[in-house]
C-alpha cells in the first residue's frame, strides 16, 4: 500500500511550505534518507527527506506550488502500484488566505477617468483646427470656476489649474477678459500629450516576507520599546582590526588564518559585555523572566527577499575567531537559504548592523524572546575634542539600543552601552 509523504513542519511560524525543486522524479526508486524535494520555508530552504523505500509514484504538486503543513506531496509505494487520489484537493479548494485570481472582466475594467482620458489623448493626437472648441465638461475644474468660465465664455482647457492633479480654481480665472481665451488659442496648450500615468506594480509576499511581518507586528504590539544611544570612539577598534588582518588575513584556515569584519568585533564585543551586565540577557515569560545562563546571539543578514537572523550559540564562550568563523558559516548558509530551523531560532540578544551602508545611527525592532537589540552603524571619521582639549579627527560610532520595557528598563539598557563602550574602546581585552 502506497506511503504518502507530506510537507514537514521545518520551524515553528511555518503554515505552508513552496515546493521550489523536485530532487526525484515519478518512477525513480528511494530509500530511507534519500532526499526528494527542496522546500521554501518562511526562513530557508530546506531538503525534504524520505523515511519509505520504494518507488515514488506520484507527485501532488508541481514546482512554486505551497502546501500546508502536514499535507501530502508525494506517494511511495511498489512499481506498478496505483496512487490514491490527490489527499490536497479538497483542503487546497476550501483554502481563505490565498489570494484569487481576479476575471478577466474585473481585470480589464477601465477606470472611471479613463474614458476622459482617451477622449483628451484622440483630441490631442488629432489636427489642430481654430474651429474646435474643446468642452469645459471633460476638465478638472471646480463647479464654481467651470459656471465662471460659461459666462465669461473661457475656455479652460487653456488655463493651467492651480488646484490638486492640475484641479481649476476660481482663483485661476480672476483677471482673465471675457472671450479671451477660446478655441483658437489652445493650440499651444495642447501640442503635447499629458504624460502618461504609470501603474503600480503588484509583488508577491513572499513566505520569508510573511513570517518576518507577522513576527515583528507582534513585537512592536507587544513589547513597549524604549530607545537609547551611545557614542564610541571607533578608533581602537579599527586599529585592532588592522592589526589582525595585516598579520592573519595572507595565512591559511588551519594556521590561524582569517579576515576580520567590524561585525565580528562588535558581535564579540556585545557577548563580552553581557557578563558585565547578565540582566541585559533575560526573556519575557508573561507570569515570570528568564534569565538565560548563556548569550545565544542572533546577528541579521540581508536577504533579496528580508532578513534572518543566524543564532551563535553561548557566544560568550568563544572566541574572536571562532566567533567570527562561526558568523562566516552561518552567513553563507543564510545566503544560501540553506539555515535549519535551529540555527535561528532561541536567541537571546541580537546585534543589527548597517554601517557597511554608510548609515550612522537607526534603531531595530526587538526580536521576540529578546530583551534588547543593538544597532550597530558606521564608523565616521569627523572632528572630536581629545582629552587635552585639542580639536582632531576622531572616528566615532554610534551604537543604539531598543530594549523591551517589560523586562528591562532605562537604567539597565544604559549599564549595558556603558560596558560595550568600555570593551570596544579597550578592544584588546577581547583577546585575553
Amino acid at each position: 500500500m502506497a506511503t504518502l509523504i507530506e510537507m514537514p513542519k521545518l520551524s515553528d511560524t511555518m503554515t505552508v511550505g513552496t515546493l521550489v525543486n523536485w530532487l526525484k522524479k515519478e518512477g525513480d526508486a528511494v530509500s530511507n534518507g534519500d532526499m526528494i524535494a527542496e522546500v521554501e520555508t518562511d526562513k530557508a530552504t530546506m531538503e525534504v527527506e524520505c523515511f519509505e523505500e520504494g518507488i515514488l509514484i506520484k507527485q501532488y504538486c508541481k514546482q512554486g506550488e505551497e502546501v500546508p503543513v502536514g499535507g501530502a506531496i508525494a506517494a511511495v509505494g511498489e512499481a506498478g502500484e496505483a496512487a490514491p487520489e490527490a489527499p490536497n484537493k479538497d483542503a487546497a479548494e476550501t483554502q481563505t488566505d490565498a489570494p484569487k485570481p481576479e476575471t478577466p472582466a474585473k481585470a480589464e475594467a477601465p477606470k472611471p477617468q479613463e474614458p476622459a482620458v482617451v477622449e483628451v489623448a484622440k483630441a490631442v493626437e488629432a489636427p489642430v483646427s481654430t474651429n474646435v472648441t474643446v468642452s469645459n465638461s471633460r476638465v478638472k475644474a471646480s463647479p464654481l470656476a467651470k459656471k465662471i468660465a460659461a459666462n465669461k465664455g473661457i475656455d479652460l482647457s487653456s488655463v493651467q489649474g492651480s488646484g490638486p492633479g492640475g484641479r481649476i480654481l476660481k482663483s485661476d480665472l480672476e483677471g482673465i477678459a471675457a472671450g479671451s481665451l477660446t478655441a483658437k488659442n489652445n493650440q499651444a496648450a495642447t501640442k503635447a500629450p499629458p504624460a502618461p500615468t504609470l501603474e503600480a506594480l503588484s509583488i508577491p509576499v513572499s513566505n520569508m516576507r510573511k513570517s518576518i511581518a507577522g513576527a515583528l507586528v507582534a513585537s512592536k504590539t507587544q513589547a513597549p520599546h524604549f530607545y537609547l544611544q551611545i557614542e564610541v570612539d571607533g578608533a581602537p577598534l579599527s586599529q585592532l582590526r588592522k592589526q589582525l588582518n595585516d598579520k592573519l588575513a595572507s595565512l591559511p584556515v588551519e594556521q590561524g588564518g582569517n579576515k576580520f569584519s567590524v561585525n565580528d568585533l562588535t558581535l564579540k564585543a556585545a557577548a563580552e559585555a553581557v557578563k558585565l551586565v547578565p540582566a541585559i540577557n533575560r526573556s519575557w515569560a508573561e507570569t515570570t523572566i528568564t534569565q538565560h545562563a548563556n548569550v545565544d546571539l542572533a546577528f541579521g543578514v540581508a536577504m533579496e527577499d528580508g532578513l534572518v537572523t543566524p543564532v551563535i550559540r553561548a557566544a560568550e564562550t568563544k572566541s574572536l575567531q571562532e566567533v567570527s568563523m562561526e558568523a562566516k558559516v552561518l552567513i553563507k548558509k543564510a545566503r544560501d537559504k540553506k539555515l535549519a530551523p535551529n540555527e535561528m531560532s532561541g536567541s537571546t540578544l541580537t546585534v543589527t548592523n548597517l554601517g557597511m551602508f554608510g548609515i550612522s545611527d537607526f534603531y531595530g525592532i526587538i526580536n521576540p524572546t529578546n530583551a534588547a537589540i543593538l544597532s550597530v552603524g558606521a564608523t565616521i571619521k569627523r572632528p572630536i575634542v581629545n582629552k587635552e582639549g585639542a580639536i582632531v579627527v576622531g572616528e566615532t560610532m554610534k551604537i543604539g539600543l531598543s530594549g523591551d520595557h517589560r523586562v528591562i528598563d532605562g537604567a539597565v539598557g544604559a549599564q549595558y552601552l556603558q560596558a560595550l563602550k568600555s570593551i570596544i574602546e579597550a578592544p584588546a581585552l577581547m583577546l585575553l
